[in-house]
């Protein structure tokens, strides 16, 4: 998942010669100050980071870090709530917003990929260069708040996978053990952070994949009651089902079900980003991973939507019973539900432990990047300066203990149904990735304006995205309006939930407070578009980018994962 796997060293950065091979892409060592970059071919005290993230490392990371548990337990709870058709169509419409947002990021990531060394968003240091410092200030913080409420959500996942196959080990135990694994991993294991990542995310990949065949499979017969059901759930019980009140109305609720669950599910292209400033020859590698990422994660998000319509309907006993009760296993996944309903021994048991591993993988990746981006904060003078303290090891200490003390709210699930609780942190993190969203969307149409006020023409950038400024606004529109829909449910008549409306609406009350906070004690104002700074960091990049000479593939491994991923 995110950023790069990268280690966190005080020492003294070494120099970086471009074109070096890499013999191991994770290592990258940090200055104190954290400051922007004055040259990419030489490492120096204000930012230590190298570029040795190869096509294979950015794929992978950017795919790997939006399929989380999320795409196999969670969206059993939307295919229930908007049956099959309402669940495919809302993921192929929020897919286009994520097109927008990825057009306006790649745009800028591109033209100017700065080092972006503590795994904090890109968007957010351009939301402070191009908008407002306080502007970037409350969106930094809400991007660590999103990443940090994202480990018990995959803490609270793997203990319901886990309480597929045994009931004996009690919650309490099973979160106290991931956590304290998390704790090892990232204190004291970090520098294979970022290898064990790249397979972890291969391994996603592979199971989806996985997951699609088997689809196709078992519904033109290939299971064993050799029954051919292809689209039979679609027509029985049908394609759209009925949420909180009956006939079109029920429908459509139904349907804005299916589109708050998509904007949890499908992830932007922020954790792409993330890796800009440490990827090799970022001008021409970043376009190609925008696109290819945005490609295939839509396939996988679409496609994944599809299947599980076909595999279970929506009014499925099993499913059901799980999601209300948190029962173990089909609680986990709607495939194992599917599975349960075949006959097919095995493979569920299979499926659940790639799902375990999926989770665990996902929230140790979180652990990881909500501390860098802490320490980020930190070393900008935006977050307490203890938090800047790191380990011999190069580990910001007490930006990994606050992320685990965060994830303790895991814990919530041993008095509560773990569905529940699961449910909690999808409200909470649902509004922060669309407020990230938000962000990133008007942090794009400042950029282009400064762009036409300051002459320079779109089309000497490296990636020209299509329909600007006009996707920006559009996705601006879709995800500020998401933003205040997501916990809607709370004010229908017997639906009222205080946690429920808490987890959903506390950040869009303590953004702007963020926002005017910093704006009123350090009297920040709005970067005017003549007055952004567009060419700070440019010339290194383009110096970097003439310099640049590609390393052959040390064996043939290597050479088969650069075409693969390039």
């Amino acid at each position: 998942m995110a950023s790069s796997g990268v280690e966190y060293s005080t020492a003294s950065p070494p120099s970086y010669v471009a074109g070096n091979d890499v013999t191991d892409p994770e290592k990258i060592t940090l200055g104190r100050r954290g400051s922007h970059i004055e040259s990419l071919t030489t490492v120096n005290d204000s930012d230590g980071t190298h570029r040795k993230l190869k096509p294979r490392h950015i794929q992978l990371i950017g795919i790997g870090g939006t399929i989380g548990t999320a795409l196999y337990v969670q969206i059993g709870k939307g295919l229930l709530q908007g049956g099959p058709g309402s669940l495919f169509i809302a993921f192929s419409l929020w897919c286009a917003v994520i097109l927008a947002i990825t057009m306006s990021m790649a745009e800028m990531v591109t033209y100017l990929p700065i080092s972006s060394p503590f795994a904090n968003n890109m968007a957010i240091r351009f939301a402070g260069r191009y908008v407002d410092e306080a502007f970037g200030f409350a969106a930094g913080w809400n991007f660590f708040i999103f990443e940090a409420a994202l480990v018990p959500f995959e803490v609270t996942a793997c203990n319901v996978v886990i309480h597929y196959w045994s009931d004996i080990v009690p919650a309490g135990g099973i979160i106290a053990i991931v956590l304290v694994l998390y704790a090892l991993i990232n204190l004291l294991a970090v520098k294979w952070y970022g290898e064990t990542e790249f397979w972890a995310a291969l391994g996603k990949v592979l199971l989806i994949v996985g997951l699609i065949i088997f689809t196709f499979i078992v519904m033109v017969g290939g299971n064993p009651l050799h029954d051919r059901f292809g689209f039979r759930y679609w027509y029985e019980p049908g394609s759209f089902a009925e949420y909180y009140t009956t006939g079109s109305l029920g429908k459509f609720m139904g349907f804005m079900q299916c589109l708050i669950q998509a904007s949890f599910t499908i992830a932007g292209p922020d954790y792409v980003s993330m890796a800009a400033g440490e990827a090799e020859n970022p001008r021409v590698v970043m376009p190609k991973a925008f696109n290819a990422v945005f490609y295939r994660l839509t396939t996988f998000f679409m496609l994944g939507s599809l299947c599980v319509g076909i595999l279970v309907p929506y009014d499925d006993a099993e499913l059901t019973h799980a999601f209300a009760n948190s029962e173990p296993g089909a609680a986990a996944s709607p495939y194992v539900v599917a599975m349960n309903r075949l006959g097919i021994p095995i493979l569920p048991h299979i499926i659940n432990a790639m799902v375990l591993t999926a989770a665990f993988s996902a929230g140790n990746s979180y652990v990881y990047c909500a501390s860098r981006s802490l320490y980020g904060l930190a070393l900008e003078g935006k977050a307490p300066r203890f938090l800047t303290k790191c380990t011999g090891r190069g580990v910001p200490v007490y930006c990994v203990l606050l992320v685990l003390i965060i994830a303790l709210l895991a814990f919530l699930q041993v008095s509560e149904n773990a569905a529940v609780v699961l449910s909690w942190f999808v409200s909470l993190v649902t509004a922060s990735q669309l407020i990230n969203f938000s962000v990133m969307c008007v942090t794009y149409i400042c950029f282009h304006r400064a762009l036409k006020v300051q002459g320079i023409s779109r089309d000497s950038l490296p990636y020209k995205g299509l329909l600007q400024p006009y996707a920006a606004y559009f996705g601006l529109f879709a995800t500020f309006i998401m933003t205040f829909i997501g916990g809607y449910t709370v004010f229908l008549p017997g639906k009222w939930d205080v946690p429920t409306f808490l987890f959903s609406y506390t950040m869009i009350g303590v953004c702007p407070l963020l926002f005017i906070g910093w704006k009123v004690v350090h009297k920040t104002r709005f970067h005017r578009p003549y007055e952004v700074d567009l060419r700070r960091d440019v010339a290194a990049v383009e110096d970097y980018t003439n310099k640049f000479i590609p390393s052959p593939p040390s064996n043939v491994f290597s050479k088969w994962f650069n075409w693969l991923f390039g």
